[in-house]
């Protein structure tokens, strides 16, 4: 009989309070029949989140840090300052694209380190994660710069330094 550990309850308490939290944020509406499909949702999220065991492995457990605080604020930054440079492209009367798709190499082993590479790369407007596969992602560029800026290596170099990989390399 092997020993099945069960996920922390003060994991599961702040998962709750997180999805309550972005829920009532993002909704904006306070009315009891919205209030109580949130909460539905948001327990039923946590149910299926247990049940996949989710919390029991601890790579998909990226603990809060100052290194994931500073990241966030990082991101931040760079996906509001890429929405401004899409804006000037799209509203710019020649339209001065040059898409582009290039591939982007990782060292990570661990999937979530790529995971989280790839949806920050996602996040960040002017580029879209096409695959990821053995370290190795595909990304879609709007523009030259942008590829250029992708392939210096600082959003992987963030991302390796928030999960505690070494090194990147393009």
């Amino acid at each position: 009989m092997t020993n099945v550990t069960q996920p922390t309850l003060g994991r599961t308490v702040v998962l709750s309070l997180i999805l309550a939290t972005a829920w009532l944020l993002w909704s904006g509406l306070y009315k009891p029949l919205l209030l109580s499909l949130g909460l539905v949702s948001c327990a039923i999220t946590v149910v299926v989140i247990r049940r996949m065991k989710f919390f029991d492995d601890e790579l998909y457990s990226l603990h809060f840090s100052w290194r994931l605080v500073r990241f966030w604020g990082w991101l931040g930054k760079e996906i509001w300052l890429s929405s401004i440079e899409v804006a000037k492209i799209v509203l710019h009367p020649k339209c001065p694209i040059s898409p582009r798709t290039v591939e982007l190499h990782t060292n990570a082993d661990d999937n979530f380190t790529q995971l989280l590479l790839g949806n920050s790369i996602t996040l960040t407007p002017g580029t879209l994660t096409l695959d990821v596969h053995e370290g190795k992602l595909t990304v879609h560029t709007l523009t030259d710069a942008g590829a250029k800026a992708l392939l210096s290596g600082e959003m992987a170099a963030k991302v390796n330094h928030v999960t505690g990989v070494k090194a990147c390399s393009q």
